[in-house]
C-alpha cells in the first residue's frame, strides 16, 4: 500500500469519526427536547479496484420505527379527541351543580314544592304565597341558566373548531415547506434537523385530525386523511370553516370543507374519526344538543304538570277574566273536546252565583242546569256559544277567541273558576250524583289546554299534543314555505327540500311533506289522536333527524309557524327552556295564585248561599305540591327514552345522563392517555437517547479518531524517512 493510499485511508476515518462524534453530541446536546429522535451516522466502506480506500459517511439519520411513530399518532388523536370530550362535558355537568345541594335546580324544585305544601296548611299567608313566587322564580331562572351554559359551550365548541382549522391549515404549510428543506438536507447528506422539525409538526397535526402518513422516494411525505383524501404533499390544501358566531337551540353549523389547488370543495367532517376536531364537532353537534334537549324536555314538563295543577285550583277570590296562551289554533278547527267543563261564577265571598257546564258529548251547554246552547263542532262555534251562556250569567260576561287566545270573563262584581281535573277522580256531578267525565282535548282538560289559569307562562308551546287531525284545516297562506333537512348522524345532509303549503287541510299538507320527503321518512300524526305529529325516518335512514333550516308559515292570525306549533326540531322543542317565567297575572298580584279548590258538587237545581270558594282552603296547594309525584307522559329527548314516569324520577333521570357523560368521558380519556402514554413510550425507546450509549459512542469514535490520526503520524514519518535516505 502506498504512502498515499494510507493517508486517504487515514484521512477518510478522521471524517468519519467526527461525523460520528457530532450525532453523539447532538444527541447528547438533545436529550430533553421534545420531538427529537436520536442520530446516527451511517458508514460504507470505499474500495479501489478491489482494495480498500477508506470509509465513507453515507448519511445522518434519525433512527425512528415507523409503526411505533404511526401507532403514537393515532393514541395521540384519541387522547385530544377525549380530552376535548371531557372537558367541556364536565363543565357542562358541573352547570346541573351537586344534586343534593339546595342552590342546585334539583335542590331548588324541591324547594319549590316544599313550600306548596307549606302553603296549603296556611293559604292566605301573604308570605307563603310570595315565597312560593319567589321559589317558582328560582327554579325556573336556574332551568334556563343551564341551558343557556350549554348553548355558550357549543359556542366555545365551535370558536375552537375555527381555531383547530386556522392552526392545521398552517401546519400543512409548514409540512410543503419542511418536505422541501427535507429534500435539500438529504442531497447534501444531512437533513435530520428539517426530518425532527416535519414530524413535531406531523405530531400536532395529528392532535387535531386522525392522519395517514406516507414516505415518497424523494425524502418528502404525503398527509392524507385515514380515507385517503390527499391534504399534504409537496403542494398543500386549504381547510376551510366559518364559524357560525352564534349558538343558539337549534343552530345550523357549517361542515368544514377541503380544496385542492385547483380542486372543488369537499367535506371533511365525516372524514374525522379522531383528534381534537372529532371531539369539538361531537360535542357541539351531538352531545351537548342532547343535553339541550333534556334539560328542554324537563322544563316543559315541569311547567305543563305545575299549570296542569294550577288550573284544575282556584284563587280566592276568584279572578273575573282568565287570557289564555296562543294555542295555535283557528276557529274552523274541530274543538276536539270529550267530556264536560264546568265554569262556576262566584260571588265575593265564594258563594255559588252560576254553574255553567259545557257537555261536549252531549252537546249542549246548561246554566244551573237549564239548556242555553250548543258548543257545536268547532272552536268558533264553540266560542260563540260560551259567550252567550256567559252573557246570560250576568253583565260584563264574555268569551272571546283571537289570535290563538282565548279570553273567558265573568259577569261584572263576579268571579271565575274552573273545574277541571281530567286526570284525577270525577269531579263534575249530575244532579242526581253520578259522576261525569271532565272534558279533555289531547289528554288536557278544557282550562288546562287554553292555559286559562297557567302558573307558568313561555315564549311559545310547552307541548305538542295539538288535538289537530288530518280534517282541520290547516290554517296557513298557500305559497308559505319551509326548509327541510334529513341530516345523519355523521352531521351530512341526505336530503334539503323545500315544501310549499298547499291544499286546504292538515291532511293536504302532510301529503305535501311526505311527497318532498320521497321516500325518506314520513310525517305522521300520533296513534292516540293527540294532534302530535312527528317525522318516523325509513329504516335505510334510522338515526337521522329533521332540522327544519327556514319556516316561512304562520298560522292564521296566531303567528304561530309549522315547525313552532308541532314541535318539529330542536329549535322549537329544547328551545321551550327559554323564557319561563311566573305568569304575569301572578307575577303581579300573588292572590291569583290557585291555592284553593271549587267544591265541585253540583248546583244545576239552584243557587244559593252555599260557599264553593273559601280563604283558607289549600286543596290547590296541595294539588301543586303533589304535581311532583304525578305521573306524566315524557317525550324521548336527547339520550332518554320516551317515559311515564314522575317529574323527580325524570330530574334523577337528567341529572344521572349528564353525570354519566361525564364520567364515559373521564374514563375514555384516562383510557386515551394510558395508551397515548404506552405508545410515546415505546416511541421513545427507540428515537429517545441514551446517555451512557452515546458516552459510548463518543469514546470509540475518538478512539478511532486517534488511530486514525496515528496513522498519518506514522505516514509523515515515513515520507520524512524516505526524504532523509535521499
Amino acid at each position: 500500500m502506498s504512502i498515499n493510499a494510507v493517508l486517504n485511508n487515514a484521512l477518510s476515518g478522521l471524517a468519519a469519526s467526527q461525523a460520528g462524534m457530532r450525532a453523539s453530541s447532538n444527541n447528547i446536546s438533545n436529550i430533553n427536547t421534545p420531538g427529537y429522535a436520536r442520530q446516527e451516522a451511517e458508514f460504507v466502506s470505499r474500495s479501489i479496484g478491489g482494495r480498500s480506500a477508506g470509509v465513507d459517511v453515507a448519511a445522518i439519520r434519525r433512527v425512528t420505527d415507523s409503526y411505533l411513530v404511526t401507532a403514537s399518532m393515532r393514541a395521540q388523536a384519541r387522547a385530544a379527541m377525549a380530552s376535548s370530550s371531557f372537558e367541556l362535558l364536565d363543565r357542562a355537568q358541573a352547570a346541573f351543580g351537586d344534586p343534593t345541594a339546595q342552590t342546585s335546580v334539583f335542590g331548588q324544585l324541591n324547594s319549590l314544592f316544599a313550600s306548596f305544601a307549606e302553603a296549603a296548611n296556611d293559604p292566605a299567608s301573604p308570605v307563603r304565597r310570595s315565597s312560593s313566587l319567589s321559589a317558582l322564580s328560582d327554579s325556573l331562572s336556574t332551568m334556563g341558566d343551564i341551558a343557556t351554559q350549554i348553548q355558550r359551550l357549543r359556542g366555545e365548541a365551535d370558536g375552537r373548531v375555527a381555531s383547530a382549522v386556522e392552526r392545521v391549515n398552517e401546519l400543512l404549510q409548514e409540512v410543503t415547506h419542511l418536505n422541501s428543506a427535507v429534500q435539500s438536507g438529504l442531497i447534501s447528506g444531512d437533513a435530520t434537523g428539517a426530518q425532527n422539525a416535519r414530524q413535531q409538526v406531523l405530531d400536532e397535526i395529528s392532535s387535531y385530525l386522525d392522519i395517514n402518513v406516507s414516505n415518497r422516494g424523494d425524502g418528502a411525505v404525503e398527509i392524507r386523511t385515514t380515507d385517503g383524501l390527499m391534504l399534504a404533499g409537496l403542494t398543500v390544501a386549504t381547510l376551510s370553516y366559518e364559524s357560525a358566531g352564534s349558538a343558539g337551540v337549534g343552530q345550523e353549523y357549517p361542515q368544514i370543507t377541503v380544496t385542492m389547488p385547483g380542486g372543488v370543495p369537499a367535506a371533511l367532517d365525516h372524514r374525522i374519526s379522531s383528534g381534537e376536531l372529532r371531539g369539538l364537532i361531537d360535542l357541539r353537534d351531538r352531545e351537548l344538543p342532547a343535553l339541550a334537549a333534556e334539560i328542554g324536555e324537563f322544563a316543559a314538563m315541569t311547567a305543563d304538570a305545575l299549570n296542569m295543577a294550577h288550573n284544575e285550583g282556584a284563587a280566592y277570590p276568584a279572578p273575573q277574566a282568565y287570557a289564555g296562551r296562543n294555542t295555535g289554533l283557528i276557529t274552523g278547527d274541530a274543538h276536539g273536546f270529550t267530556g264536560v267543563a264546568r265554569l262556576a261564577v262566584l260571588g265575593a265571598d265564594g258563594s255559588y252565583i252560576n254553574q255553567i257546564d259545557i257537555d261536549f258529548d252531549a252537546n249542549q251547554i246548561t246554566n244551573n242546569g237549564v239548556v242555553v246552547g250548543a258548543p257545536g263542532a268547532t272552536i268558533g262555534s264553540l266560542t260563540t256559544a260560551l259567550d252567550a251562556a256567559l252573557s246570560g250569567a250576568g253583565a260584563g260576561a264574555s268569551a272571546t277567541f283571537v289570535n290563538g287566545r282565548l279570553t273567558v270573563t265573568g259577569p261584572t262584581g263576579s268571579g271565575l273558576a274552573f273545574v277541571d281535573d281530567p286526570l284525577g277522580p270525577p269531579t263534575v256531578l249530575e244532579p242526581n250524583g253520578a259522576a261525569l267525565s271532565d272534558a279533555t282535548r289531547a289528554g288536557r282538560g278544557f282550562a288546562h289546554f287554553f292555559g286559562l289559569n297557567d302558573l307558568v307562562q313561555g315564549n311559545g308551546p310547552l307541548f305538542f299534543e295539538t288535538g289537530l287531525a288530518d280534517a282541520d284545516p290547516h290554517g296557513f297562506t298557500n305559497g308559505q314555505t319551509i326548509d327541510l333537512s334529513l341530516i345523519g348522524p355523521d352531521g351530512r345532509s341526505a336530503i334539503d327540500v323545500t315544501v310549499t303549503v298547499a291544499g286546504a287541510t292538515m291532511g293536504d299538507l302532510r301529503t305535501a311533506l311526505n311527497t318532498a320527503m320521497a321516500g325518506y321518512g314520513t310525517f305522521d300524526f300520533d296513534t292516540s289522536g293527540n294532534g302530535e305529529l312527528s317525522f318516523n325516518p325509513s329504516a335505510s335512514y334510522s338515526g337521522f333527524e329533521i332540522n327544519v333550516s327556514d319556516d316561512t308559515t304562520a298560522r292564521g292570525g296566531t303567528g304561530m309557524s309549522f315547525s313552532r306549533l308541532f314541535g318539529i326540531d330542536d329549535a322549537a322543542s329544547s328551545g321551550r327552556v327559554f323564557g319561563l317565567e311566573p305568569a304575569a297575572a301572578v307575577a303581579a298580584d300573588t292572590s291569583r295564585l290557585a291555592f284553593g279548590k271549587v267544591a265541585a258538587n253540583d248546583r244545576s237545581t239552584g243557587t244559593g248561599s252555599w260557599i264553593a270558594l273559601g280563604a283558607g282552603e289549600g286543596s290547590g296547594a296541595h294539588g301543586l305540591h303533589l304535581a311532583a309525584e304525578r305521573t306524566l307522559n315524557f317525550n324521548a329527548a336527547g339520550g332518554l327514552p320516551a317515559a311515564s314516569t314522575s317529574l323527580l324520577d325524570y330530574a334523577a333521570r337528567v341529572a344521572s345522563d349528564a353525570g354519566n357523560r361525564a364520567a364515559t368521558a373521564e374514563r375514555e380519556l384516562s383510557a386515551a392517555n394510558a395508551l397515548s402514554d404506552e405508545a410515546a413510550a415505546r416511541r421513545s425507546g427507540v428515537e429517545g437517547v441514551n446517555i451512557e450509549e452515546e458516552l459510548v459512542k463518543l469514546t470509540t469514535f475518538q478512539q478511532s479518531f486517534n488511530a486514525s490520526a496515528r496513522l498519518i503520524q506514522a505516514a509523515k514519518e515515513m515520507t520524512d524517512a524516505l526524504l532523509a535516505v535521499i
